[in-house]
């Protein structure tokens, strides 16, 4: 990877965040497109998938240590450095439970029962989009740093952040129907494969959990 020191110091000190946030998303994604070979059988493609996350979350790790190492304890900016810090582990935690997931289900060879299959592929699909929703807001910081997180461009990100919780309140909404569908044919299942779905269920809405704390996040900054 390369060396974001230069960009720490460079025009934003938050181009690193920005760089390490399009790398957690692009796992996200990556996410719905292993499901979709999951559910079409097609395990040398939900492979490939897999890797791809695993080689995303090798990367946003990488440059969350960089991070870390490089930001300076003592510098100019309108947020303080445990801010950013935070910041950096909320978006880290997309990529993390992606790869949880994407582990979980391809070690196992899981699959997804034909009565929830559609449902649960919109599940996966909008946990995706409210790490994209994040994505943008933290497209904002940049900017939002050259204005000092104030007037007009605090606004826009402040809406930003209403669809993120929009956005997750129709994860939490699709999760209690993706539960609903599993637990009417549960009992046509095997118990060990329900237990293993509820358990990759719930590790899918984390993806949404940790996009909507990144709203949150930012609006810890436009308070401050």
């Amino acid at each position: 990877m390369a060396n974001y020191i230069s960009k720490i110091f460079g025009a934003s000190p938050v181009a690193p965040l920005q760089d390490h946030m399009d790398t957690c998303y692009k796992a996200a994604k990556e996410l719905v497109t292993m499901f979709q070979h999951v559910i079409e059988d097609n395990w040398e493609q939900a492979a490939e998938s897999r890797e791809k996350i695993v080689t995303l979350e090798q990367d946003a790790d990488e440059v969350k240590k960089q991070i870390r190492a490089q930001l300076p304890k003592n510098f100019f900016m309108p947020v303080a450095r445990e801010d950013l810090l935070n910041l950096l582990w909320a978006q880290d935690q997309i990529a993390n439970k992606a790869r949880d997931v994407s582990g979980l289900v391809y070690g196992r060879h899981m699959s997804i029962p034909a009565g929830i299959k559609d449902d649960f592929l919109a599940y996966v699909s909008r946990n995706a989009d409210a790490a994209k929703k994040a994505r943008k807001s933290v497209r904002e910081l940049d900017e939002l740093y050259e204005t000092g997180f104030r007037g007009a461009e605090a606004d826009f990100v402040a809406a930003l952040v209403e669809e993120l919780d929009e956005i997750e309140n129709d994860t939490d909404e699709m999760q209690a129907k993706v539960r609903a569908g599993l637990f009417a044919i549960e009992k046509d299942l095997p118990p060990v494969d329900v237990m293993f779905l509820y358990q990759v269920i719930h590790l899918t809405g984390e993806v949404g959990d940790m996009a909507e704390r990144i709203g949150r996040r930012l609006e810890l900054l436009l308070a401050r």
